[in-house]
């Protein structure tokens, strides 16, 4: 199954925000951000880790490629 997290990278680039910055803010492994640059799967809990510090739902972040 592909997802993708092109919400995500769309709401960085309305933040001014950068892959890195997200890793280091979040506290997210950078084979994870490598993951979701993939279009794979991550956990649930580092998607909200990541709503929480920007503020999004679940759904703004990702997407399920049918």
């Amino acid at each position: 199954m592909k997802v993708s997290y092109n919400g995500l990278w769309k709401i960085l680039i309305d933040k001014g925000m950068n892959k890195k910055e997200l890793k280091e803010t979040v506290g997210i492994a950078p084979a994870t951000v490598a993951k979701m640059g993939r279009g794979e799967l991550v956990s649930m809990e580092v998607l909200y880790k990541i709503g929480k510090e920007l503020d999004v739902d679940f759904g703004d972040m990702v997407n399920i490629v049918k």
